[in-house]
């Protein structure tokens, strides 16, 4: 049996390498994302403002849920003290840090920290810190230790890295010794807290050859996972034309994933009718134009930033909101949940000051379980599969819809759903060889129609009404007025 297994396995991965389809990645991307990424969702947690605590250990209690719901990585925003010099607000911005080796106090000790981290690796889940390397606070640690390694206006005065950003000051990654200080502090918290890696603040305003270093340091401890607040496709809006750069790297050597921001401000657009939405197929060209496949980029409808400035989902995206995530849990990349979106959270959460979610009894819980469960259990879905099948179907103005295949096992594919009366095989049918998730969303004010002549044929289950259905050639599915339907595959059609 062992054998047996290991043939498979073996034959599967040669006929990916020899598949046209399935190009290798090319030589400059040489990360190794750690295997437990693979069918992993992120949750982005706010946790001064998930409790009425507001403490690690309040938070702690959430961690049952949110394994039971699919989440595979927690990102937890910064951790550090926060500075009080020029602070915006009465509690200052979590990304103005005034000592990078200290816990702030109102967050919790670092055994706290310890504690949570250690309960999340033991329900299987992994987390990663939140790392500001562009900047610190004017009364930080390194400015009165160090002010050589800021940057300097002509009088030699501290300066601000964007002209909004009144809060922080600029580190200047000329000085060699700041590099080696920050690589060795973001080392530390590795080894003293146990995280697991780092989402990467403006990861495009420090240089890629810090990250490169600090990646390679990095896993001599142990295999992390590195996501760089960034995306190529994406001018940010606080830049100037002469500040961003398309051609950073990031993903070549230091980061596992980036933002996929261009997608995000699309779908905003789609929602509130500004552009169709087979604009998405131009942007999924633009995508495979700039990034091979197999890359990672994360998809969302919400974060801390979009909540508190862009407002949210249901402010963007109307009646949409629903129909969008089902998008960015299904489309190519790996998703994020902010804080709150379960509990369909529909306030703009203030950043410098306490603002406590309110989660009414999680009305969106069930949800985001399906979407994400849906994520950890299907091959078709799997985070940077170059070997995975992507096909668009035809569809009505205002509809998106598309399948994904990939390779089924017997250990994680569609046929993992438990076998009850409505999902039971039936005579003549067999199990997936091929794991298959058909998506179709609908972004009309009216019901549409879709046929799916495409689709492989066989008795699929929708995930969110759980009922099961034959698909094939003339199989046609009807979606109410911004309405979503979700299918797996769970026994492919006789031959």
């Amino acid at each position: 049996m062992y054998f047996r297994l290991l043939l498979l396995v073996s034959l599967f991965l040669t006929a990916c390498q020899s598949n046209p389809t399935c190009p290798p990645l090319p030589a400059p991307y040489t990360v190794r994302h750690p295997a437990w990424v693979a069918h992993a969702s992120i949750y982005q947690v706010n946790v001064r403002q998930y409790t009425r605590e507001g403490t690690f250990r309040a938070f702690e209690a959430h961690l049952p849920r949110l394994q039971q719901m699919g989440v595979g990585i927690l990102w937890l925003m910064p951790v550090q003290p926060i500075g009080v010099e020029k602070r915006k607000g009465k509690l200052g911005s979590p990304y103005s840090i005034r000592d990078y080796r200290a816990v702030n106090p109102d967050l919790g000790t670092l055994a706290d920290l310890q504690h949570l981290i250690a309960e999340a690796h033991r329900l299987g889940m992994h987390v990663i810190l939140d790392w500001v390397a562009n900047h610190t606070s004017w009364d930080s640690e390194l400015a009165r230790q160090h002010p050589e390694w800021f940057t300097k206006d002509a009088q030699g005065q501290f300066v601000a890295p964007v002209a909004d950003w009144q809060d922080v000051i600029d580190l200047d990654y000329s000085k060699p010794a700041l590099r080696q200080y920050m690589t060795e502090t973001m080392a530390y918290w590795v080894k003293t807290a146990g995280f697991d890696g780092f989402r990467c603040d403006v990861a495009g305003l420090v240089p890629t050859e810090f990250w490169n270093d600090t990646r390679r340091e990095l896993e001599k401890i142990q295999p992390v996972f590195m996501l760089a607040e960034w995306d190529e496709l994406h001018h940010p809006p606080f830049l100037k034309a002469s500040e961003f750069t398309p051609n950073t790297h990031l993903l070549e050597k230091a980061f596992d994933a980036t933002y996929a921001l261009r997608l995000h401000y699309l779908l905003d657009s789609i929602a509130q009718g500004k552009q169709p939405v087979a604009a998405i197929d131009a942007y999924l060209k633009a995508e495979r134009a700039k990034y091979p496949a197999g890359i990672y980029l994360m998809n969302f409808t919400s974060s801390h930033d979009v909540n508190s400035w862009d407002g949210t989902e249901y402010e963007r995206l109307g009646e949409n909101a629903l129909a969008m995530a089902v998008l960015t849990a299904t489309l190519s990349g790996i998703p994020m949940v902010y804080s709150g979106q379960e509990a369909a959270f529909e306030r703009r959460l203030k950043f410098f000051d306490k603002d406590q979610i309110d989660w009414n009894a999680y009305p969106l819980g069930d949800f985001y379980t399906k979407l994400l469960q849906l994520k950890k259990r299907n091959p078709a879905l799997t985070n940077g599969d170059a070997c995975a099948t992507f096909e668009r179907l035809s569809t009505p103005a205002g509809v998106y819809a598309f399948y994904r295949q990939g390779t089924a096992s017997s250990t994680d594919s569609a046929t993992s759903v438990p076998d009850t009366p409505a999902t039971a095989r039936r005579p003549g049918g067999r199990a997936p060889s091929t794991a298959t998730v058909v998506v179709c969303v609908n972004t009309a004010n009216q019901e549409q129609t879709v046929a799916l002549p495409t689709v492989p044929a066989g008795t699929y289950r929708e995930i969110f009404s759980e009922r099961t259905l034959r698909l094939g050639a003339r199989s046609r599915v009807s979606l109410t007025p911004h309405g979503y339907q979700v299918y797996e595959l769970v026994e492919e059609a006789a031959q």
